[in-house]
């Protein structure tokens, strides 16, 4: 019974990949580590920032407006910084990234104005939605991406995407308390409750500059590695070499017609700009074109809103709050695990589509009851499947584009969902200013069931850069043999 116990409990930690991250590099569980502290921090300042800036006297639409401008200015900063992050080094950007993000959460604790918060949140990433926004999610994912081998890689974006819906939980629940009792009578104004959670953010901002710091070399991009036609070029050019120089001069002196062999030309120096090829820009503008229409119906509907939305329809205090999007999240985060395995069995984009679609429905039914009961069950059911589609997600992008791509690819698809999210709270707090805020819910539900079975349609039976280079160097070795044994 004991062999029987042991063999089920391994079978079980393969299956969720718990090997993987366990033996996985110590640079990958750094990166982890920064996404689950940025996320805590992420998801504290989500909970009261609609509520924060109500308090300073902002109107619903104004509140939007924020939010939109946040998003806005952040495509600008993490277009840039993804961009020649792998030319600068993706140390530096994190080290960087992390200290911004500690400037924001003092400037937003010492300052009410609107106009400096705005900029405070665009320079040093508050996230409106809880979730990612800004340069470190694509440098953190071609970095593991690059330190993960392909077997396992989906493994560890599922841990990766686990950690980090953890953060938020924790973050959640832990600013919702904390506010409550620092409501007390005799305590701090709503105001300063709220200013304590940013100063917190702060504090998280410099435990993220030290992860940073302690990161290795490794996670620096590898230089490009020529492909396989390109390696049978150079090796006939190595053969053509090993002529003696007195054996090209007799020739030469023979014939003194011939040209000179032309030397090889020198190495292009190191461009901190990237390179795209062909293939990558085709299937990158199609994914960018879904995930657009993603990420503007999340821009509807982020965390900031939705906590704004149940607070102010059913009067749910902040520890309330902080509880049900700690439920929410951990079950997220829990099914990413599932997730993972679920992928090895039927394919990357068919658990994708076949987890997102039904908390897309689940997301237009929030609204509708009248009770507060009910609108929290819907809510839960869509986390259960909220975010299972990411870590397959993550994986298949990785795996569409060459490694030397990767950083800069995963930068201008976040960038495009980012700019596409912007969007979003603007029409929100404009549908919650008229009292309209439950179409919100319902266009976003339509919309993301849309994305879901288009990415059906468009890449069912996609064949990964991957998977083509393996099988042409299958192919090739193949017609080698065959020549041999010819």
């Amino acid at each position: 019974m004991g062999s029987r116990a042991r063999n089920l409990l391994s079978k079980l930690g393969e299956e969720l990949g718990v090997y993987s991250i366990l033996h996985s590099s110590r640079d990958t569980k750094l990166l982890c580590l920064q996404r689950f502290t940025r996320l805590f921090a992420y998801g504290a300042s989500t909970l009261i920032l609609a509520l924060y800036l109500s308090s300073l006297g902002s109107s619903d639409a104004r509140i939007g407006l924020f939010m939109t401008l946040t998003l806005l200015g952040d495509v600008v900063i993490s277009f840039l910084l993804t961009l020649v992050a792998d030319g600068l080094g993706r140390r530096r950007i994190l080290v960087l990234g992390a200290a911004l993000m500690s400037a924001s959460g003092v400037i937003f604790a010492i300052s009410g104005n609107y106009w400096i918060l705005v900029a405070a949140s665009i320079f040093g990433v508050i996230s409106p939605s809880g979730n990612e926004i800004g340069p470190f999610r694509a440098i953190e994912e071609s970095t593991l991406a690059q330190l993960t081998p392909t077997e396992i890689r989906s493994d560890i974006f599922a841990w990766y995407t686990l950690l980090g819906n953890a953060g938020t939980a924790f973050g959640t629940i832990t600013c919702g308390w904390i506010v409550q009792l620092l409501f007390s009578p005799g305590s701090f104004t709503e105001i300063g409750a709220y200013r304590v959670i940013f100063g917190i953010y702060a504090l998280l901002g410099v435990v993220k500059l030290v992860l940073s710091l302690m990161l290795s070399d490794k996670c620096e991009p590898e230089p490009p590695k020529p492909s396989y036609h390109e390696v049978h070029q150079m090796d006939s050019v190595e053969a053509e070499g090993l002529l003696s120089d007195e054996e090209e001069s007799e020739e030469e002196s023979q014939n003194p017609k011939i040209v000179p062999r032309a030397p090889l030309p020198e190495m292009k120096r190191k461009s901190i700009w990237p390179a795209f090829s062909s293939q990558t820009r085709i299937v990158v503008l199609k994914l960018c074109l879904l995930f657009a229409v993603d990420s503007l119906a999340s821009g509807l509907v982020p965390l900031s809103w939705v906590t704004y939305f149940f607070n102010r329809k059913f009067k749910l205090p902040e520890g309330q709050l902080g509880t049900l999007f700690f439920i929410t999240n951990i079950i997220s985060s829990i099914s990413n695990l599932a997730a993972s395995s679920l992928a090895k069995r039927i394919g990357l984009i068919k658990t994708m589509v076949f987890t997102h679609l039904p908390s897309a429905i689940f997301l237009a039914l929030i609204p509708l009851p009248s009770y507060a009961w009910m609108a929290m069950t819907f809510l839960i059911l869509r986390s259960c499947m909220q975010n299972m589609d990411q870590a397959p997600r993550q994986a298949f992008l990785a795996a569409a584009v060459l490694p030397s791509e990767r950083t800069a690819v995963m930068g201008a698809v976040n960038v495009v969902k980012t700019l596409s999210q912007s969007g979003g709270p603007v029409a929100t707090g404009w549908l919650a200013g008229i009292g309209k805020f439950w179409i919100a819910f319902l266009i976003a539900g339509a919309m993301k069931a849309s994305y879901d079975l288009a990415m059906l349609k468009m890449f069912l039976g996609y064949k990964s850069r991957e998977e083509e280079d393996e099988s042409s160097k299958n192919r090739q070795d193949r017609e080698e043999r065959r020549n041999g044994h010819a």
